[in-house]
């Protein structure tokens, strides 16, 4: 049932090749094989048993000759980015209805994209996690450069140089791991059983390092961050929405799944160095996206903010000297819950600066003003989700980040307490936002009427910012499936 909702988007966008199928039949065909990968991920969340561990697990040989198989299976750390990734991707095949430039090849790529996406959160093998990490780069690659705007083929060119090193760097710290295990292998199933570079000193630093940095340069984080801006201004609302949604997250998920299971002495070694990453990520990240004029560029920014309570949370976890599992199983929780809560708040987000961008042509806040007279639903849902993503009460983003906050209070008070400035920075910015573009007296770019949103355009935006307050209100279907799996984490981590 795994394989199935993992590849059909892409068999279904493979047959979609065949002639004579109308753009409108390809649009909506992405829809409909959207909706079904979300029934079957509703499916497998029902059935799962969260005390069980890995569920609807595979494992198949595949490349022998390296003890490399196709192990995949899902638990609470990958479950809820699996629904997650489900429900992004049927938010923008609904708002892609309207795409009418080069249809096919554009829902072939996103489809393409879906199954490699999906297929990285499951995969329980070092060389098919590569796999899928790497093709989702080509993919995003010609969705930029193909459907962008602006200095598309330029940023696109630029996202996929500085990934793909990241993913080259990725790849030496695998087979780090791999030629350390006894016996030799690329499960990471077995690998975490093993601990295979524990007291390794020199080594278990250079295979954490290459490992680091090639997730650190995908979540991104800083000085990382560089190709994340330009790539996000000139996607397509829809690329946006994806690469910060889904994306950005395979970094992030890569520190939990692989990272801190299988390499625990040494990343409780350097668990600091990664906190003070997360920290200043929070408030760089926050403090750039403040001084931004682009309203796109901005929200941008507000993703290197984000991402980095996520890697605060997982570097706390790390720090057991001194500190409680239950608070370090907080700060694991908390992080994945931000996973969750940003894809689903900055996903929306993006797809709103694309319906203001096919409304006026711009980004540039200061051609906008009072749109909230002639738009009030559009700025409904904006004000939603601007208040959602600075961490209001009621939203998933404050069960996030208190999570966090109060599973690293306890082993990295000072850098705590730093990185709860960013929320109040995160304030400002999407206030100033809120004020200049929806705000005073009507204006738009050359005078333009800007209307309302679309009831399609409703239809792909509201649910996200729906889920992201069902989150904030009643989390704990959510944080039931998470606890278990970030509570082995620790214990791991803790060996």
């Amino acid at each position: 049932m795994l394989s199935v909702l993992v590849f059909a988007p892409l068999s279904v966008g493979l047959l979609l090749l065949l002639p004579r199928v109308p753009d409108r039949a390809v649009c909506w065909t992405w829809v409909v094989v959207s909706a079904a990968d979300l029934a079957l991920v509703v499916g497998l969340w029902i059935g799962y048993d969260p005390a069980a561990g890995i569920g609807y697990e595979t494992n198949v040989r595949w490349i022998p000759t390296v003890s490399s198989g196709y192990h995949i299976g899902v638990d609470g750390l990958s479950l809820p980015l699996v629904a997650m990734t489900s429900t992004l991707f049927l938010a923008c095949a609904v708002y892609s209805l309207r795409q009418r430039h080069r249809v096919r090849a554009f829902v072939l790529l996103f489809l393409l994209l879906q199954t490699v996406s999906l297929g990285l959160f499951v995969a329980l093998d070092l060389i098919l996690f590569f796999v899928f990490f790497d093709v989702s780069i080509v993919a995003m690659y010609f969705i930029i450069a193909g459907w962008g705007h602006g200095n598309a083929r330029r940023s696109a060119l630029m996202f996929f140089l500085y990934t793909f090193l990241g993913s080259l760097v990725l790849l030496l710290g695998f087979i780090g791991l791999y030629l350390s295990a006894e016996p030799k292998t690329f499960d990471m199933v077995q690998l975490a059983a093993q601990a295979p570079l524990v007291g390794q000193g020199v080594v278990g630093g250079l295979v954490l390092l290459a490992l680091v940095v090639g997730l650190a340069i995908k979540t991104p984080t800083v000085p990382f961050h560089t190709w994340l801006p330009p790539a996000h201004s000139d996607a397509p609302a829809a690329g946006s929405a994806i690469l910060a949604g889904v994306l950005l997250k395979m970094g992030t998920y890569g520190f939990v799944r692989i990272v801190m299971p299988i390499m625990p002495d040494t990343w409780r070694r350097y668990a600091l160095v990664i906190v003070i990453v997360g920290v200043v990520s929070v408030i760089y990240g926050a403090l750039v996206a403040l001084a931004q004029t682009d309203l796109k560029r901005m929200i941008a920014y507000t993703s290197v903010n984000h991402m980095g309570y996520v890697v605060l949370g997982v570097g706390a976890a790390g720090l057991v000297a001194g500190s409680e599992e239950q608070a370090r199983t907080l700060a694991v929780t908390g992080a994945v819950t931000q996973m969750v809560s940003h894809g689903l708040i900055t996903g929306a987000l993006f797809l709103l600066t694309g319906v203001l961008y096919a409304r006026g042509g711009t980004y540039d806040m200061a051609a906008y003003g009072g749109l909230a007279g002639p738009a009030p639903r559009f700025g409904l849902l904006f004000a939603a989700a601007a208040f959602a993503s600075l961490g209001l009460p009621g939203f998933s983003g404050f069960i996030a980040e208190f999570q966090i906050f109060t599973g690293s209070l306890d082993p990295a008070p000072v850098p705590t307490v730093i990185a709860v400035l960013g929320i109040l920075i995160t304030a400002a910015l999407f206030l100033l936002a809120l004020q200049r573009v929806f705000l005073g007296g009507t204006k738009a770019p050359d005078g333009r009427a800007v209307g309302d949103v679309t009831a399609v355009e409703v239809s792909a935006i509201a649910p996200l910012v729906l889920l992201a307050l069902v989150i904030g209100v009643f989390p704990r279907f959510l944080l039931d499936v998470i606890e278990p799996a970030a509570r082995a984490v620790v214990e791991l981590v803790a060996r």
